[in-house]
């Protein structure tokens, strides 16, 4: 029989018989362009970590229903775990299948969970079956890899978090036993917040309870020792900065505060992983979304959360404040020097402000943008095998009123996930939301068809809660005041999918660059809307932040000339700026303390 080289007993964590600690940082492959794989890990082992923990994204790999995962460049998981071994780091890894992650869906992909009737994280067959699926090609990945077969995989999360969602622990029993017949021998373990609660959805017997949390470590282990005797503490997310939404605050935590919260559990013989250790960005549409009960919270661009290496890869005051706790914790009170490659900032082009093209308005560009499907009632975008993007929803209907006296009418939209642009046979009438949209916009009629043309643009996936997998689209329909619209024409607009014929129709800007380097790109006088770089789509861009600039990592850049499209879906601007450092918002105005964590 393989025996894992981590185990535990008496409360005391064991590596192959000695005892250890766990000290690690995460990092999402990704979040994170594949040329900076290494340096990121090498900067991760240079803080004092032994470990890195990584996130599976599903919907990553596997975005259309029918095709084969792929785990090539950018996807190549198992490269990224070799390069964490040859950087001399362990590995923990979490593929879900659920990772949350501020990720969209919480990595589940659209077609899965848009699948009529079916229960997600619980013991549906529908769920389960493609679960063992999914599991069938990516754990080979991982199982290859485990220190029982020479590589750096040491342990293997369960789900994530399932005590926030459920109670099915047959369900987690389940995950448990098929990644174990799949071959996984490592030490595995379950993660939850850190107080019975959580622990009561999410942990099962006889494997490892692992914590979440952010602050009162010591209260959380007291805690365990109470609810999981014998077991050692590990914070498998201790949560030294956060992530934003668009429209609130950027979220900082002194370096301090989150280095004492480290050491306070370090102190009690606890082990301790950063989440995050480097955030990285959300690329191209992989930002997820919140909900507080009354309306979506779409989550920024960005992911540098505040982590000791910032979006960018520099080394932070968190990074030398955290990495003071991981040495003081292997009794190493003098840090060695750095070397001054790791210390040196990335290279950055020079600012410049460059002309940004005009382009067909919105309305025009949507509707040459894909295939037309026509339906009695709206298609959601699950019913049109879109994940992620936009869709044109265009039909016909009368407007109450007459042609010598004109009425107003309430145009309402039920079910609306997420952002309508409205137009009124071709003119722009207005935007509606998840929270406006069943009160709906004053138009005008005369008594004759009009022309409804309605594009619904996806935020992002709800990725946390009982709202995950929450479709997009219009889900209900389309009143005029109270009567509903039928014979619908939809236009998929698959922005993830957009070539060069797309995008040049889009407005643009282009710069030359001697050699390749990072760059931020802001776009002042812009509204809203997608941002691409040479073919790569960089993300989403919001005039109301705290997000004002897109990070754009050296490799993205050519030596030579170079081609920005930009796709604004309200108030185009006239120029876009490269600019030599990030702005993610007010340094002061989301200063959050331990106690909100």
């Amino acid at each position: 029989m393989t025996h894992a080289i981590l185990s535990y007993h008496d409360a005391v964590l064991y590596r192959s018989g000695e005892r250890y600690r766990i000290l690690a940082g995460a990092i999402h492959y990704f979040r994170v362009h594949p040329e900076h794989w290494a340096d990121r890990l090498r900067k991760l082992k240079a803080m004092g970590a032994n470990t890195v923990d990584t996130y599976v994204a599903w919907n990553f790999h596997q975005p259309q229903a029918g095709v084969a995962p792929d785990f090539t460049g950018w996807r190549d998981l198992g490269r990224f775990i070799d390069l964490a071994a040859e950087e001399g780091l362990d590995v923990i890894v979490r593929p879900g299948p659920y990772i949350c992650a501020e990720w969209d869906n919480g990595g589940f992909p659209a077609w899965l969970t848009g699948t009529p009737g079916i229960g997600l994280r619980c013991m549906d067959p529908q769920f389960t079956a493609a679960i063992e699926e999914w599991f069938d090609h990516v754990l080979p990945i991982i199982t290859s890899r485990q220190a029982s077969n020479g590589g750096p995989v040491v342990a293997v999360q369960i789900e994530n978090e399932y005590g926030s969602y459920g109670d099915d622990h047959d369900y987690i029993r389940w995950n448990r036993r098929v990644l174990e017949e799949r071959g996984i021998t490592e030490l595995l373990f379950t993660a939850d917040g850190g107080n019975d609660y959580f622990l009561d959805g999410g942990s099962v017997e006889e494997t490892w309870a692992t914590a979440t949390l952010g602050s009162r470590g010591d209260e959380a282990m007291a805690t365990w020792q109470r609810r999981r005797p014998g077991e050692p503490f590990f914070n498998v997310e201790f949560w030294g900065g956060w992530f934003d939404h668009w429209g609130e605050n950027h979220h900082r935590r002194d370096a301090g505060d989150a280095a004492a919260e480290v050491r306070k559990m370090l102190d009690l013989d606890g082990s301790v992983c950063l989440y995050m250790a480097h955030g990285g960005t959300n690329f191209g549409l992989g930002s997820g979304s919140n909900h507080d009960g009354t309306k979506l919270q779409p989550t920024v661009t960005s992911y540098d959360s505040d982590a000791p290496i910032a979006e960018n890869g520099a080394l932070t005051a968190k990074f030398h404040a955290m990495r003071a706790e991981f040495y003081r914790a292997q009794g190493i009170d003098e840090l060695p020097e750095l070397p001054a490659e790791l210390l040196a900032e990335p290279a950055v082009l020079p600012a410049q402000t460059l002309p940004l093209s005009p382009a067909p308005g919105l309305l025009e560009l949507a509707r040459g943008a894909g295939e037309p499907v026509r339906s009695v009632r709206p298609l959601s975008f699950e019913q049109l095998g879109l994940d992620s993007g936009m869709v044109l929803y265009s039909a016909e209907a009368v407007l109450p009123g007459s042609p010598g006296a004109p009425a107003e009418a309430r145009l309402k939209i039920t079910g609306l996930n997420d952002r309508a642009y409205v137009w009124v046979d071709g003119t722009f009438a207005g935007v509606l939301d998840d929270v406006t949209g069943a009160e709906g916009l004053a138009v005008t009629g005369t008594g004759v068809l009009a022309k409804l043309d309605i594009l619904v643009e996806n935020l992002g996936r709800i990725n946390y809660g009982p709202l995950t997998g929450h479709g997009k689209g219009i889900l209900g329909g389309v009143l005029v005041n109270q009567r509903y619209t039928f014979h619908w024409t939809q236009t998929p607009v698959a922005l993830a999918e957009w070539g060069d014929t797309e995008l040049d129709l889009l407005a643009g800007a282009e710069f030359d660059a001697e050699a390749p380097a990072d760059t931020y790109l802001a776009l002042p006088g812009s509204g809203k809307g997608f941002v691409w770089l040479n073919g790569f789509l960089l993300g989403r861009y919001w005039e109301k932040g705290p997000q004002f600039t897109l990070y754009a990592p050296a490799p993205l850049v050519r030596a030579g000339r170079n081609a920005i499209k930009v796709l604004e879906l309200g108030e185009p601007g006239t120029t876009v700026e490269l600019r030599e450092t990030a702005d993610l918002g007010p340094e002061e105005a989301g200063r959050i303390a331990a106690a909100e964590l």
